[in-house]
């Protein structure tokens, strides 16, 4: 809190000073109360993101001033390690949160108070199963060994794809290593297999090292890359969040209509070359107002809705959801519908 500085004049009557002194509190208290009102009301929104173009492509909002466009004080976190960005959300050191609807779904089965606003993207090829040479479909990896990060979205992309080829988790040996460390194995031939996403996936492939043998692209909208907020928030502070639903929807435009800046923009806060990060994009959906609206639709077959009851198994199937996940309470179509509404008022102008 910023310093408040006063003085106090003494007055010669007793009585005099008493009521000075009166007088002098009810202006601190007001000075105290201003002073932490605006503090509030100044307070960035904090939203944290990770290494995903679809969570990387917020930095176009906020290098193009998207955000306070629409009247909303934002400030990105960038967490290097994505699994420490939701336990931040957990524990209410952001107010937002970039991740996926499987992990929303977790964190709604174990008690965290968040709901999914928009929907950024899907994975539409960028995370695979990346084998060996001599590996060459989902099936021959029975008996194999495969790393990935445990309980993760690529864990869930293992499963979803053993169970459409009739084999289970326990049908492999599986290996817990973060990405980095999972693609090195691969590299190195110590693992059969391993479930990363891009740029692991493509580096992988370019050096002869593995093959993609089964991508997200064959698992349309179960992947959903969201921006989730905590309940309290989305009470105390619905205004600013409109404002970020409606930047994220010029931040799609920018992507479609100027491509070229918004790799510069991207590959910036990644930190890698444009030409690279360019490679990411076709294995990635971005979803506009329309897309958002037929995500939070319960009548649409790739809707989240829809296609919760697949991560709900396989949740339950790794111990992560013993009570189910009540996915319809971890979503809030308000926001989308009001954006909607407020777009379609603003075109027939």
């Amino acid at each position: 809190m910023g310093s408040i500085f006063f003085r106090v004049r003494v007055h010669a009557r007793t009585r005099a000073f008493g009521a000075g002194r009166r007088a002098w509190l009810r202006g601190l208290l007001l000075a105290l109360c201003l002073n932490l009102c605006a503090q509030a009301a100044q307070a960035a929104l904090k939203i944290g993101v990770s290494d995903w173009p679809g969570w990387v492509a917020w930095y176009i909002a906020e290098q193009r001033g998207l955000f306070r466009k629409y009247g909303a004080d934002v400030k990105l976190v960038w967490f290097s390690s994505y699994t420490d960005s939701i336990t931040a959300l957990e524990r209410g050191r952001i107010d937002a949160n970039s991740q996926t609807w499987p992990d929303t779904l977790a964190q709604r089965a174990r008690g965290a108070a968040v709901k999914a606003v928009l929907v950024n993207d899907n994975s539409a090829g960028n995370d695979a199963i990346v084998a060996r040479g001599h590996i060459d479909s989902v099936a021959a990896l029975k008996g194999r060994t495969v790393a990935l990060e445990q309980y993760s979205v690529s864990h869930f992309v293992l499963a979803t794809a053993l169970e459409r080829h009739h084999l289970r988790l326990g049908d492999i040996r599986l290996i817990n290593l973060s990405a980095a460390a999972a693609a090195a194995a691969l590299h190195a031939g110590r693992v059969d297999a391993a479930v990363l996403w891009n740029p692991w996936v493509l580096e992988l492939e370019q050096s002869g090292s593995g093959k993609a043998i089964f991508t997200s692209r064959e698992m349309p909208g179960l992947i959903a890359d969201l921006l989730v907020a905590r309940e309290s928030v989305i009470q105390a502070r619905r205004a600013e969040l409109m404002a970020v639903v409606r930047a994220w929807y010029e931040v799609e435009k920018f992507l479609r209509d100027r491509p070229v800046e918004a790799l510069a923009s991207m590959s910036k806060a990644a930190g890698v070359k444009a030409s690279d990060y360019a490679l990411l994009l076709p294995g990635t959906r971005f979803f506009d107002a329309a897309a958002n609206r037929d995500a939070f639709d319960s009548g649409q077959p790739q809707g989240l809705l829809a296609v919760a009851p697949a991560i709900d198994q396989y949740l339950r199937q790794v111990g992560l959801a013993g009570r189910g996940t009540a996915p319809a309470e971890a979503l809030d179509a308000s926001f989308v519908l009001e954006v909607a509404a407020l777009m379609a008022r603003g075109a027939r102008r």
